[in-house]
């Protein structure tokens, strides 16, 4: 497994106002840079997490089944940007973990073709090749969504991160790729590559929540006020993110970019509602979707959901 490892600034440092933070979490994160997965690098750099008295030690990934995995087996406390059908499928199997947010509700990725294919839309993708990151993430599920939805023959093509699949692409190895803003913005600039599709085209995305906030269940039980208290401070950097200038900076700094691009990214791509981590929205079309993909059998009862979902309350 490729993986990079950041340390979330201050994690582990004195607050300004010199107070130690109290809890410290392990967290893998999928795909470094993205705008709705930089809320530990952001919130941190801001001083909200340490307000807080948490900090986060944070494994970037390069999609849900590394991400999930580690979550687990107990090696990290909890994961962010987990797919809806690799969480349900690994629950329905006995596997330890608990729902304590939504991480993004709609999707701002897109799929793009190299500027000099043919392929103009998804209706251009008979019998070609269409990525994902890995199995049983949002965006295979996407994929799936798309081939429902348009009838498609293209065959889906896990790819892993969006370096990764943007090279598969230019190198002719996969047809269609897939990234999430501000990965690519750069190439479609210079008219390298264009978008065919956004994640939103299929209605069964709108409105619905495609990636999780996932905890190791025994974490969660040992630890219930500290995650409480991490889910506060998820919550607060949500709001700085969009109600400043300052996390606009933060980001920039973050992912390599300018100021003008951090906007753009946040702007176009990812209104707020994305972020809100509060409810899991189109459980029930999820579920569908899950069994279409044979992630799980049937869905869950009740009783299942709510044992799965333990969001905690503001």
């Amino acid at each position: 497994m490729k993986r990079s490892i950041a340390i979330a600034l201050a994690a582990l440092a004195a607050t300004a106002s010199g107070a130690l933070a109290q809890e410290t979490f392990k967290a893998t994160v999928g795909q470094r840079g993205n705008w709705d997965t930089a809320m530990f690098e952001i919130g941190t750099r801001a001083g909200i997490f340490q307000k807080h008295g948490i900090a986060v030690e944070v494994l970037y990934t390069q999609g849900s089944g590394e991400t999930l995995q580690p979550v687990i087996t107990g090696a990290v406390d909890f994961g962010v940007a987990v797919g809806v059908a690799g969480a349900l499928g690994a629950y329905i199997k006995g596997a330890p973990i608990k729902i304590i947010g939504a991480q993004a509700t709609g999707a701002a990725d897109y799929w793009y073709a190299r500027a000099d294919s043919i392929i103009k839309t998804l209706a251009d993708t008979k019998d070609k090749t269409i990525a994902y990151s890995t199995n049983g993430s949002s965006t295979h599920s996407i994929v799936l969504a798309f081939i429902r939805q348009y009838g498609l023959t293209a065959k889906p093509t896990a790819t892993g991160g969006t370096t990764a699949t943007l090279t598969a692409v230019m190198t002719g190895q996969v047809d269609v790729g897939w990234s999430s803003p501000p990965f690519g913005l750069k190439e479609i600039a210079e008219g390298k590559i264009r978008i065919i599709a956004r994640g939103n085209d299929a209605p069964a995305v709108r409105n619905t929540t495609v990636r999780l906030v996932v905890a190791n269940a025994d974490a969660l039980a040992k630890r219930p006020d500290a995650f409480a208290k991490l889910m506060r401070a998820y919550r607060e950097t949500v709001e700085f993110m969009y109600s400043s200038d300052e996390a606009l900076k933060l980001y920039a700094a973050f992912a390599g970019i300018s100021e003008a691009t951090a906007r753009r990214v946040r702007d176009e791509f990812f209104p707020k509602s994305i972020l809100i981590p509060d409810e899991i929205k189109g459980l029930e079309a999820s579920m569908e979707a899950a069994i279409a993909s044979r992630a799980i059998a049937a869905p869950l009862t009740p009783a299942q959901v709510a044992d799965l979902i333990k969001i905690p309350p503001k």
